[in-house]
């Protein structure tokens, strides 16, 4: 099954809502980019000031229009908050795998279950739905807080990727992580759905 770019994909439980991004968005998101700067420090397209927060959302939903990348906000159900953005990217039809990341959320909503019940969403919907094989996640090698959060789900470190992509602060090494269609099934998709409950 192909992800659908034309018709809206939406994931919610009691939680969490992700619903498309779309570019009124800006304005529910120019507070996070005026507010709180560092949450791009270790994002390739930078979101922090307004008129990179415009070039966020071209680059976001030009990525969809060219069906290679699915953006989604990120609505807080219990505060009913807008608390950050998350998308699928580099889907491989051939390969039957995608990419997890560009997952940011304010500082109110770090270090909460938010993470964990957007994860169990999105994680659902790509080997349930989209019956995929892999879900590969990247970030930049130095960036802790996001490495730790994706092991904590589950995700397997493979390795890292030297001086593979440009960033605003130059060129950076990735951490690859993944998760496979078997673990999800035989052990990961029970242990989150425990720690969200």
């Amino acid at each position: 099954m192909r992800l659908d770019f034309l018709s809206d994909i939406i994931l919610e439980n009691a939680h969490v809502l992700l619903r498309p991004l779309v570019a009124s968005d800006f304005n529910e998101l120019l507070p996070f980019s005026l507010n709180e700067p560092e949450l791009w420090f270790y994002s390739l397209v930078s979101g922090a000031g307004e008129d990179n927060l415009q070039n966020y959302m071209q680059y976001a939903l030009g990525q969809k229009e060219k069906q290679t990348s699915y953006p989604f906000l990120v609505i807080d159900k219990v505060s009913g908050r807008v608390a950050g953005s998350t998308r699928f990217y580099d889907y491989q039809e051939h390969h039957n795998t995608i990419q997890l990341g560009f997952t940011w959320y304010g500082e109110k909503f770090q270090r909460t279950e938010l993470n964990k019940n957007c994860k169990y969403l999105l994680l659902e919907y790509a080997f349930e739905t989209l019956n995929l094989s892999r879900v590969e996640f990247r970030a930049d090698k130095d960036n802790q807080r996001s490495i730790l959060a994706m092991k904590s789900i589950g995700c397997t470190e493979e390795g890292i990727l030297r001086s593979n992509c440009v960033s605003p602060n130059g060129r950076r090494d990735s951490i690859v992580l993944s998760i496979l269609k078997s673990e999800w099934r035989e052990e990961i998709k029970n242990r989150l759905a425990m720690r969200i409950g």
